[in-house]
């Protein structure tokens, strides 16, 4: 396993076997609470992380034992001027879009406080593992501003817009068995498992074709919110994306000949 710093708070590690790499939160100091130099870190290392082709799926960890991520820096917030808050706003946009845009798939790992940009930055991910000390919510209407890291617009995708609506407006914290009925996570696994089990999920997933995780997870993206011929559309263009590629040959003569495939990623 290699390990490269994005700056002080974002460490990334790339599994040696498995096409994996994990995009770590450490600033346990804070509990990861998103300051403008650790939001241009995150930004950095998924823009690495994007350009990698040997990387087939990432996982978004933490190093803190309570926490995955509490959010926005309010410490740092309560120093800035309003012209502070306005130049800053560009650059913690660019963490919460670096995860979301991606285009490999993305798992969460989630124990502890998950609270405003902590979940938002989750929310960003394709699939949420959580461990059953999660706690999750998007509080930040109690604190005088909305979920600006792509919140209002990622809950309702997952939960409905009258779910979303209910939790964004009371601000309410949710614990991993509400969040896991309600669909605000996807899997919720034992104590101190949510890293094993995420890290373990992204290697079933990077076993499989690059080209075909790429291209599925465009379609999946792309197709949200357009009416269902539109979506067939976009489907159809990245099945194209496929169909001609190398990874379509190898996968087609690995299964005839019953071994393994070797995708050769184009």
């Amino acid at each position: 396993m290699s390990e490269e710093r994005f700056g002080e708070f974002v460490l990334v590690r790339r599994h040696e076997q498995g096409h994996v790499a994990e995009l770590v939160l450490d600033r346990p100091k804070a509990m990861n609470a998103v300051s403008t130099q650790m939001a241009r870190s995150v930004a950095g290392a998924c823009a690495a992380l994007g350009e990698d082709r040997d990387v087939r799926a990432v996982v978004l960890t933490s190093t803190h034992e309570r926490a995955f991520c509490v959010g926005a820096d309010l410490k740092e917030r309560n120093s800035f001027s309003d012209a502070d808050l306005l130049r800053q706003r560009p650059v913690t946009r660019g963490a919460y879009t670096g995860v979301l845009e991606l285009p490999v798939p993305t798992v969460a790992a989630v124990h502890g406080f998950a609270l405003g940009g902590g979940f938002e930055l989750a929310l960003a991910c394709d699939v949420i593992v959580a461990d059953r000390t999660a706690v999750v919510g998007l509080p930040e209407v109690s604190v005088g501003v909305i979920p600006g890291g792509g919140g209002t617009q990622l809950l309702p995708r997952r939960v409905g817009a009258a779910r979303a609506a209910e939790l964004i407006f009371s601000a309410r914290r949710v614990e991993a068995e509400e969040a896991g009925e309600l669909g605000l996570v996807d899997q919720v696994v034992q104590e101190g498992r949510d890293r094993e089990e995420a890290l373990a999920l992204a290697a079933r997933i990077a076993g499989n074709s690059p080209v075909g995780l790429r291209a599925a997870k465009r379609a999946l993206r792309l197709g949200q919110g357009l009416d269902l011929r539109a979506g067939l559309e976009v489907e159809d263009a990245a099945w194209r994306a496929t169909a001609f590629s190398g990874d379509r040959a190898e996968g087609v003569a690995a299964f005839n000949e019953r071994r393994t495939p070797q995708w050769p990623g184009e």
